[in-house]
């Protein structure tokens, strides 16, 4: 009798179905700075305008040592790539509702594009 009981007792516990954890999955974004004087900022391959708040995992291609990528929205002020750096970075960032720009900060006149998190 006892050996039935913990027999029922594991077949009831493989039965329930287990919670699954808060998905910490962040949406991936690519941008660029250069080699020519040009940025930007794609999810999937189109250019960002928009994006709901959440974690996003950024990675950046500075093909130039005369650029940079900075990052400036509500709380934030954060140079993914600096100047004399060429290659690949990638950040993992929240970002929270507002405005958001992304600059080349020796040619912030130009090189500049900003999109908004709601």
């Amino acid at each position: 009798m006892k050996r039935t009981l913990i027999s029922v007792a594991a077949v009831l516990a493989l039965a329930v179905p287990l919670s699954a954890p808060a998905s910490t999955t962040a949406t991936r974004l690519t941008g660029t700075t250069g080699p020519g004087f040009t940025i930007t900022l794609k999810k999937a391959g189109r250019k960002v305008v928009a994006l709901p708040a959440g974690r996003y995992t950024i990675t950046v291609s500075d093909k130039s040592t005369i650029h940079d990528f900075r990052l400036k929205g509500p709380g934030m002020n954060k140079v993914i790539t600096g100047v004399r750096f060429m290659g690949t970075k990638t950040v993992t960032l929240t970002l929270k509702s507002g405005r958001y720009t992304y600059v080349c900060t020796p040619h912030a006149g130009f090189m500049k594009g900003a999109f908004t998190v709601k």
